[in-house]
Protein backbone atom coordinates (compact mmCIF):
# COMPACT_ATOMS: atom_id res chain seq x y z
CA UNK A 1 0.00 0.00 0.00
CA UNK A 2 0.64 3.49 -0.51
CA UNK A 3 1.19 5.70 2.44
CA UNK A 4 2.06 9.83 3.45
CA UNK A 5 4.27 9.63 5.63
CA UNK A 6 3.55 12.22 8.79
CA UNK A 7 5.85 11.73 10.93
CA UNK A 8 9.02 9.15 11.38
CA UNK A 9 11.26 8.39 14.45
CA UNK A 10 14.97 8.85 13.81
CA UNK A 11 16.52 6.47 16.34
CA UNK A 12 19.14 8.12 18.21
CA UNK A 13 21.84 5.17 16.70
CA UNK A 14 20.87 6.00 13.26
CA UNK A 15 24.32 7.32 12.09
CA UNK A 16 25.36 4.39 13.22
CA UNK A 17 23.02 2.35 11.00
CA UNK A 18 24.47 4.94 8.00
CA UNK A 19 28.00 3.90 8.66
CA UNK A 20 27.54 0.26 9.09
CA UNK A 21 28.35 -0.25 12.52
CA UNK A 22 25.12 -1.75 13.22
CA UNK A 23 24.97 -4.75 10.33
CA UNK A 24 24.37 -4.64 6.81
CA UNK A 25 21.82 -3.36 4.38
CA UNK A 26 20.74 -3.84 0.88
CA UNK A 27 21.87 -1.26 -0.22
CA UNK A 28 21.07 1.45 -2.36
CA UNK A 29 17.98 1.36 0.26
CA UNK A 30 15.49 4.34 1.57
CA UNK A 31 16.03 3.94 5.34
CA UNK A 32 13.46 4.53 7.88
CA UNK A 33 12.51 1.70 10.39
CA UNK A 34 8.45 2.99 11.22
CA UNK A 35 6.36 5.69 11.17
CA UNK A 36 2.53 6.70 11.36
CA UNK A 37 1.11 8.17 8.04
CA UNK A 38 -2.31 8.37 6.00
CA UNK A 39 -3.31 5.62 3.40
CA UNK A 40 -3.48 6.72 -0.01
CA UNK A 41 -4.01 3.67 -2.26
CA UNK A 42 -4.42 0.15 -1.50
CA UNK A 43 -4.03 -3.18 -3.42
CA UNK A 44 -6.63 -5.25 -4.41
CA UNK A 45 -6.22 -8.06 -1.41
CA UNK A 46 -5.46 -5.13 1.55
CA UNK A 47 -8.89 -5.21 3.46
CA UNK A 48 -7.92 -4.01 6.89
CA UNK A 49 -7.12 -0.31 6.49
CA UNK A 50 -8.55 2.10 3.32
CA UNK A 51 -7.50 5.35 1.76
CA UNK A 52 -7.46 8.10 4.33
CA UNK A 53 -6.86 5.89 7.57
CA UNK A 54 -4.61 6.81 9.55
CA UNK A 55 -1.56 3.93 10.54
CA UNK A 56 1.21 2.95 12.18
CA UNK A 57 3.73 1.24 10.08
CA UNK A 58 6.34 -0.98 12.44
CA UNK A 59 8.50 -2.04 9.28
CA UNK A 60 8.42 -5.96 11.07
CA UNK A 61 7.85 -8.15 7.99
CA UNK A 62 7.37 -12.38 9.23
CA UNK A 63 6.88 -14.79 6.75
CA UNK A 64 6.89 -17.65 9.29
CA UNK A 65 9.07 -19.89 10.26
CA UNK A 66 11.61 -17.21 12.58
CA UNK A 67 12.08 -15.34 9.00
CA UNK A 68 11.56 -11.87 9.67
CA UNK A 69 13.21 -8.34 8.67
CA UNK A 70 13.07 -5.15 9.55
CA UNK A 71 11.85 -2.73 6.45
CA UNK A 72 14.30 0.18 5.40
CA UNK A 73 16.44 -1.08 8.40
CA UNK A 74 18.94 -3.10 9.78
CA UNK A 75 17.85 -6.61 12.29
CA UNK A 76 16.76 -10.19 11.48
CA UNK A 77 14.23 -12.22 13.85
CA UNK A 78 14.45 -15.89 13.99
CA UNK A 79 18.31 -16.53 15.41
CA UNK A 80 19.23 -13.16 14.18
CA UNK A 81 21.40 -14.94 11.36
CA UNK A 82 18.95 -14.89 8.26
CA UNK A 83 19.10 -16.95 4.79
CA UNK A 84 18.42 -17.61 1.62
CA UNK A 85 14.54 -16.53 2.25
CA UNK A 86 15.51 -13.41 4.52
CA UNK A 87 17.81 -12.03 1.87
CA UNK A 88 14.81 -12.52 -0.70
CA UNK A 89 12.64 -10.77 1.62
CA UNK A 90 14.91 -7.94 1.84
CA UNK A 91 15.99 -7.30 -1.77
CA UNK A 92 11.75 -7.25 -2.47
CA UNK A 93 11.22 -4.68 0.66
CA UNK A 94 14.10 -2.40 0.70
CA UNK A 95 13.02 1.23 0.90
CA UNK A 96 11.71 2.04 4.45
CA UNK A 97 10.05 5.81 5.20
CA UNK A 98 12.63 7.98 5.63
CA UNK A 99 10.34 9.96 2.93
CA UNK A 100 7.13 11.98 1.81
CA UNK A 101 5.25 8.83 0.45
CA UNK A 102 6.45 5.44 1.35
CA UNK A 103 5.62 1.74 -0.44
CA UNK A 104 4.12 -0.18 2.64
CA UNK A 105 3.85 -3.94 3.39
CA UNK A 106 0.20 -5.08 4.27
CA UNK A 107 1.50 -6.90 7.12
CA UNK A 108 3.79 -4.09 8.38
CA UNK A 109 0.76 -1.75 8.93
CA UNK A 110 -2.04 -1.08 11.77
CA UNK A 111 -4.63 1.18 11.71
CA UNK A 112 -5.00 3.82 14.68
CA UNK A 113 -8.42 4.57 14.70
CA UNK A 114 -9.71 8.06 15.44
CA UNK A 115 -5.59 9.36 14.76
CA UNK A 116 -7.05 11.57 12.43
CA UNK A 117 -8.36 13.70 15.81
CA UNK A 118 -4.95 13.52 17.50
CA UNK A 119 -3.90 17.14 17.95
CA UNK A 120 -0.05 16.41 17.45
CA UNK A 121 0.39 13.51 15.13
CA UNK A 122 4.84 14.44 15.02
CA UNK A 123 4.01 13.01 18.60
CA UNK A 124 2.57 9.64 17.63
CA UNK A 125 5.76 8.79 15.88
CA UNK A 126 6.68 7.29 19.13
CA UNK A 127 4.36 5.05 19.42
CA UNK A 128 6.84 2.01 17.41
CA UNK A 129 8.86 2.14 19.80
CA UNK A 130 6.66 2.42 23.09
CA UNK A 131 5.24 -1.07 21.46
CA UNK A 132 8.54 -2.34 21.58
CA UNK A 133 8.67 -1.22 25.69
CA UNK A 134 5.10 -2.51 26.11
CA UNK A 135 5.75 -6.05 24.03
CA UNK A 136 8.77 -6.67 26.50
CA UNK A 137 6.73 -5.67 29.49
CA UNK A 138 3.86 -7.93 28.49
CA UNK A 139 5.91 -11.06 28.26
CA UNK A 140 5.91 -11.04 31.94
CA UNK A 141 2.60 -10.58 32.31
CA UNK A 142 -0.22 -8.22 33.67
CA UNK A 143 2.01 -5.32 35.63
CA UNK A 144 -1.02 -3.88 37.53
CA UNK A 145 -0.30 -3.60 41.18
CA UNK A 146 3.14 -5.20 40.65
CA UNK A 147 6.66 -3.68 41.33
CA UNK A 148 8.75 -3.09 38.08
CA UNK A 149 12.05 -1.84 37.51
CA UNK A 150 13.55 -0.91 33.81
CA UNK A 151 17.65 -1.16 33.72
CA UNK A 152 18.74 1.39 30.80
CA UNK A 153 15.29 3.59 31.55
CA UNK A 154 17.54 7.27 30.36
CA UNK A 155 18.20 5.82 26.80
CA UNK A 156 14.33 5.96 24.54
CA UNK A 157 13.73 2.76 24.74
CA UNK A 158 13.67 2.92 28.55
CA UNK A 159 12.30 5.95 28.91
CA UNK A 160 9.45 4.81 26.79
CA UNK A 161 9.21 1.82 28.89
CA UNK A 162 8.66 3.63 32.13
CA UNK A 163 5.62 5.66 30.21
CA UNK A 164 3.99 2.72 29.82
CA UNK A 165 4.66 0.45 33.05
CA UNK A 166 2.75 3.57 34.54
CA UNK A 167 0.27 3.50 32.06
CA UNK A 168 -0.91 -0.03 32.58
CA UNK A 169 -0.91 0.48 36.36
CA UNK A 170 2.27 -0.47 38.11
CA UNK A 171 2.69 -0.25 41.52
CA UNK A 172 6.15 1.47 41.56
CA UNK A 173 8.09 1.79 38.84
CA UNK A 174 12.01 1.81 39.37
CA UNK A 175 13.94 3.71 36.82
CA UNK A 176 18.11 2.70 36.63
CA UNK A 177 20.54 4.14 34.38
CA UNK A 178 23.63 6.08 34.81
CA UNK A 179 22.41 9.86 34.16
CA UNK A 180 21.22 12.02 37.03
CA UNK A 181 19.16 14.35 34.98
CA UNK A 182 17.70 11.86 32.77
CA UNK A 183 16.78 9.84 35.94
CA UNK A 184 15.66 13.09 38.14
CA UNK A 185 13.44 13.59 34.44
CA UNK A 186 11.79 10.35 34.90
CA UNK A 187 11.25 11.19 38.83
CA UNK A 188 9.09 13.99 37.65
CA UNK A 189 6.84 11.97 35.98
CA UNK A 190 5.04 10.80 39.45
CA UNK A 191 4.83 9.80 43.23
CA UNK A 192 5.10 5.91 41.76
CA UNK A 193 8.87 6.43 40.04
CA UNK A 194 11.96 5.32 41.83
CA UNK A 195 14.96 5.70 40.89
CA UNK A 196 18.83 4.15 40.87
CA UNK A 197 21.78 5.56 39.63
CA UNK A 198 23.99 2.58 38.52
CA UNK A 199 27.43 2.28 40.60
CA UNK A 200 28.95 -0.66 38.62
CA UNK A 201 28.66 -2.86 41.32
CA UNK A 202 26.22 -5.73 41.34
CA UNK A 203 25.40 -6.31 44.99
CA UNK A 204 25.42 -2.52 45.62
CA UNK A 205 23.27 -2.45 42.00
CA UNK A 206 20.81 -4.91 42.81
CA UNK A 207 19.55 -3.55 46.35
CA UNK A 208 19.26 -0.31 44.89
CA UNK A 209 17.04 -1.82 42.05
CA UNK A 210 14.78 -4.18 43.96
CA UNK A 211 13.03 -6.09 45.50
CA UNK A 212 10.74 -6.14 42.33
CA UNK A 213 8.65 -8.46 40.39
CA UNK A 214 9.59 -7.39 36.89
CA UNK A 215 12.91 -6.20 35.32
CA UNK A 216 13.41 -5.08 31.82
CA UNK A 217 16.73 -4.88 30.64
CA UNK A 218 16.68 -1.67 27.89
CA UNK A 219 20.46 -1.10 28.05
CA UNK A 220 22.73 -0.85 24.83
CA UNK A 221 25.83 -2.40 24.49
CA UNK A 222 27.33 -2.81 27.89
CA UNK A 223 31.09 -3.19 28.49
CA UNK A 224 30.08 -5.90 31.04
CA UNK A 225 27.18 -7.69 31.92
CA UNK A 226 27.04 -6.64 35.70
CA UNK A 227 23.93 -4.14 35.39
CA UNK A 228 21.94 -7.12 33.78
CA UNK A 229 22.97 -9.54 36.48
CA UNK A 230 22.25 -6.89 39.28
CA UNK A 231 18.32 -6.73 37.53
CA UNK A 232 18.19 -10.34 37.72
CA UNK A 233 19.51 -10.48 41.49
CA UNK A 234 16.89 -7.76 42.37
CA UNK A 235 14.47 -10.52 41.19
CA UNK A 236 11.27 -11.19 44.18
CA UNK A 237 10.50 -15.09 44.03
CA UNK A 238 8.74 -15.79 40.86
CA UNK A 239 9.99 -12.87 39.48
CA UNK A 240 10.74 -12.35 35.45
CA UNK A 241 13.80 -10.60 33.82
CA UNK A 242 12.47 -9.66 29.90
CA UNK A 243 15.90 -8.74 27.75
CA UNK A 244 14.80 -6.37 25.06
CA UNK A 245 17.46 -4.59 24.69
CA UNK A 246 21.19 -4.11 22.90
CA UNK A 247 23.70 -5.70 25.17
CA UNK A 248 26.70 -8.15 23.79
CA UNK A 249 27.53 -9.94 26.52
CA UNK A 250 26.71 -13.42 27.61
CA UNK A 251 24.72 -14.11 31.04
CA UNK A 252 26.37 -16.00 33.64
CA UNK A 253 22.47 -17.72 35.51
CA UNK A 254 22.95 -19.69 38.63
CA UNK A 255 20.92 -23.05 37.70
CA UNK A 256 19.59 -23.71 41.15
CA UNK A 257 18.90 -20.22 42.03
CA UNK A 258 16.68 -19.91 38.83
CA UNK A 259 15.26 -23.29 39.83
CA UNK A 260 14.57 -22.67 43.10
CA UNK A 261 13.43 -19.16 43.32
CA UNK A 262 11.14 -19.87 39.83
CA UNK A 263 12.51 -17.18 38.17
CA UNK A 264 11.87 -16.58 34.27
CA UNK A 265 13.73 -15.17 31.89
CA UNK A 266 12.17 -14.35 28.81
CA UNK A 267 13.84 -12.52 25.61
CA UNK A 268 11.34 -10.03 23.42
CA UNK A 269 12.23 -8.46 19.90
CA UNK A 270 10.50 -5.46 18.42
CA UNK A 271 6.21 -5.70 18.52
CA UNK A 272 3.11 -7.66 16.73
CA UNK A 273 0.22 -5.51 15.72
CA UNK A 274 -1.82 -6.50 18.80
CA UNK A 275 0.58 -4.48 20.74
CA UNK A 276 0.24 -1.65 18.80
CA UNK A 277 -3.85 -1.62 18.99
CA UNK A 278 -3.08 -1.75 22.73
CA UNK A 279 -0.77 0.88 22.80
CA UNK A 280 -2.70 3.32 20.93
CA UNK A 281 -5.79 2.57 23.13
CA UNK A 282 -3.58 3.78 26.20
CA UNK A 283 -2.53 6.95 23.95
CA UNK A 284 -6.09 7.62 23.28
CA UNK A 285 -7.40 7.80 26.04
CA UNK A 286 -4.84 9.46 28.06
CA UNK A 287 -3.75 6.92 30.53
CA UNK A 288 -0.58 7.22 28.23
CA UNK A 289 0.52 11.23 28.03
CA UNK A 290 2.71 11.87 25.05
CA UNK A 291 3.43 15.25 26.30
CA UNK A 292 5.99 14.00 28.95
CA UNK A 293 8.23 13.17 25.78
CA UNK A 294 10.61 16.22 23.97
CA UNK A 295 9.71 16.10 20.39
CA UNK A 296 12.28 17.38 18.09
CA UNK A 297 11.58 17.60 14.66
CA UNK A 298 13.41 17.66 10.92
CA UNK A 299 12.96 17.80 7.69
CA UNK A 300 14.46 16.09 4.52
CA UNK A 301 16.78 19.17 3.72
CA UNK A 302 18.95 18.40 6.60
CA UNK A 303 20.30 14.76 7.01
CA UNK A 304 23.47 15.20 8.76
CA UNK A 305 22.30 17.61 11.21
CA UNK A 306 19.28 15.52 11.69
CA UNK A 307 21.51 12.76 12.20
CA UNK A 308 23.76 14.69 14.64
CA UNK A 309 20.55 15.93 16.66
CA UNK A 310 19.18 12.34 16.85
CA UNK A 311 22.57 11.02 18.81
CA UNK A 312 22.43 13.78 21.06
CA UNK A 313 18.58 13.16 21.92
CA UNK A 314 17.98 10.81 24.56
CA UNK A 315 15.54 9.42 27.19
CA UNK A 316 12.60 11.01 27.33
CA UNK A 317 13.14 12.93 24.01
CA UNK A 318 13.03 12.22 20.21
CA UNK A 319 13.43 13.06 16.95
CA UNK A 320 10.95 12.83 14.51
CA UNK A 321 11.08 13.60 10.37
CA UNK A 322 8.25 15.45 9.18
CA UNK A 323 8.75 15.13 5.88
Amino acid sequence: MLVEVLAAHVPAYTGKVVTGHRGGLPVPLILGPSCVGRVIAVAPDVFHVAPGDIVADTALLDAGGGDEILVGWVGLGGSGAGGERTDRMRAQWRDGVFAERALCAKETVVELPGADAYPDPARLAFLPWLCIAASGLHAAGPLAGRDVAVIGATGQLGGAAVLVALAEGAATVTAVGRSRAALDRLAALGPRVRTHRLTGDRATDAAGIGPVDVALDALGATPTPDATLAAYDSLRGRGTLVLVGGVRQDLAIPYGDLMHRRLTVRGSWMSDNATVSTVWRLVRSGLLDLSAVELLTVGLDGPAAALDLAERTTGLGFVALVP
